[in-house]
C-alpha cells in the first residue's frame, strides 16, 4: 500500500492505484455526471441489529460483527442505473483504527487490489474503503463479503 497525503490531518489514501486507473475513474464520474438520470427501483435495506443497513452489505457486515470489526458508516450504493438519486457514487465501508481493524484493512487491500480505495483520516482515527469505480458497487458489496470471509478464516489458524 502506498501513502499519499497533503497535510498530518488531511485524508490520506492508503491504496496504490495507478495513474492510469485515476484517469479512468475521473472519466467514469465526468461521465455519470453528465448522464440522463432515471430511477429503475428503490434501495433494499436490512435490519442489523437495531441498525438499518443496506441489504447489499449486510453478508459483510454480519462477518465484520461475528470477527469483531466494528463499522462506523457504510453504504452499498446501489447501482446508478437503479437510482441514480438517492445512492452513493462509491460504495462503502468506514471502520474506527485499531490493531484488528488495521490488521483487516491491510488484507482487504491486498485482497480486493485495484477494486478498492483506501484512505486514512488522521483526525478521526478511520479508515474509509470503498469502490474505486463507479458502476461496481454491488461487485464491491460482494467482494468485501468474500475479503471478510478469508480474512475470518486465516484468523482461525
Amino acid at each position: 500500500m502506498g501513502y499519499i497525503t497533503l497535510e498530518e490531518d488531511d485524508e490520506q489514501v492508503i491504496s496504490s492505484q495507478s495513474e492510469a486507473l485515476w484517469e479512468r475513474r475521473a472519466l467514469e464520474l465526468e461521465a455519470w455526471a453528465d448522464r440522463d438520470k432515471v430511477k429503475k427501483k428503490d434501495k433494499l435495506a436490512m435490519m442489523l441489529d437495531s441498525f438499518s443497513v443496506d441489504a447489499e452489505l449486510y453478508p459483510a457486515l454480519v462477518v465484520l460483527r461475528r470477527i469483531q470489526i466494528p463499522t462506523e458508516y457504510c453504504c452499498a450504493g446501489v447501482s446508478v442505473l437503479d437510482d441514480p438519486f438517492d445512492h452513493s457514487v462509491y460504495a462503502y465501508m468506514t471502520f474506527h483504527a485499531s490493531k484488528q481493524t488495521e490488521s483487516f484493512v491491510e488484507f482487504a487491500a491486498n485482497y480486493m487490489k485495484h477494486r478498492v480505495l483506501v484512505t486514512y483520516e488522521p483526525a478521526c482515527k478511520r479508515y474509509d474503503l470503498s469502490s474505486f469505480f463507479i458502476g461496481h458497487n454491488r461487485s464491491f458489496c460482494l467482494l468485501m463479503h468474500r475479503c471478510a470471509e478469508a480474512f475470518a478464516e486465516q484468523s482461525r489458524v
